[in-house]
């Protein structure tokens, strides 16, 4: 399980991927975050059929023994300040900081757990043709830090099902890491980009000229 103090980690350590479903793991990739962007395919995107129900979330997470969802784990993952976790699972106490927003948040009932790829998104962009089971692995995927990230409610609906040529989190200073782990997320998971969000990715990688991604293939 992820530990809050991996959160303190620079943007091209956070996205260090992995799989932990018993899939043999494959090599991490570290790339400047403009070849990185150079890599993703481009595809047009297509809405058919989606429903949010096609992706099962959250399901009993990364240790089912522990009484919690996926939600919760990663909760207690990203804690700051770790709650205290009673009966199945409820949490009380703690706090959490928000990158998005640079906020600290002290209620878990104040939290979103965002898709980095919103689950509408990734249909979009190539989770349409997967198992139902595939998606399942990416709707709960801890296997990498930005997979799941716990932030404010108010900056998780404000960003809704948007990609990075739409939305961009409220703190200017983070821009690059979110590129970075958008990209990441969308080499992981082998989803397409579109013309738009393909321009916006390489002019946010312009500005990022220090900014590396580091993944590994979800396979």
């Amino acid at each position: 399980m992820r530990t809050a103090l991996l959160r303190g980690l620079p943007a091209a350590l956070l996205t260090v991927l992995s799989l932990t479903t018993g899939t043999p793991a494959h090599a991490a990739e570290t790339v400047p975050l403009a070849e990185a962007v150079a890599s993703l395919s481009l595809a047009t995107e297509s809405h058919d059929g989606y429903t949010r129900e096609a992706f099962k979330h959250w399901n009993s997470g990364d240790d089912p023994a522990d009484g919690c969802t996926t939600r919760n784990e990663v909760l207690i993952a990203e804690a700051v300040e770790a709650p205290a976790v009673g009966p199945r699972c409820r949490l009380t106490g703690g706090s959490w900081w928000s990158y998005y927003d640079q906020t600290t948040v002290t209620s878990a009932s104040g939290l979103d757990i965002d898709h980095m790829v919103p689950l509408a998104e990734a249909w979009d962009s190539g989770a349409s043709a997967w198992t139902a089971q595939r998606r399942e692995a990416y709707a709960n995927d801890q296997g990498q830090e930005a997979s799941l990230v716990a932030v404010t409610a108010r900056s998780n609906r404000s960003k809704a099902d948007q990609d990075p040529a739409q939305w961009m989190p409220p703190a200017g200073d983070v821009h690059c890491r979110y590129t970075a782990e958008w990209t990441a997320t969308k080499l992981r998971w082998d989803l397409t980009v579109d013309d738009t969000e393909h321009a916006a990715l390489n002019d946010l990688a312009a500005a990022c000229p220090d900014q590396t991604v580091t993944y590994t293939h979800a396979g």
